[in-house]
């Protein structure tokens, strides 16, 4: 069996968290707790490259947050 995560002619949605991380996530499946669609469905590639332009820091929110209030 393959990784649906791999499928190129799949339908996917762009999830966020709280956080500001982002997943790719199949339309097929239930959308998990604490997750919002941010773009989607659409094509793997394209929500491949809203996530490389919209997620240009890997750290957690609350890690950056942390960071800013320390200087």
């Amino acid at each position: 069996m393959s990784n649906p995560f791999d499928d190129e002619d799949a339908q996917f949605y762009v999830l966020v968290n709280e956080e500001a991380q982002y997943s790719l996530w199949p339309v097929f499946a239930a959308i998990p707790g604490g997750w919002a669609i941010a773009r989607g469905p659409a094509q793997r590639e394209t929500c491949l490259e809203y996530v490389e332009s919209h997620w240009t820091d890997m750290r957690p929110r609350s890690l950056v947050e942390a960071m800013a209030d320390n200087e």
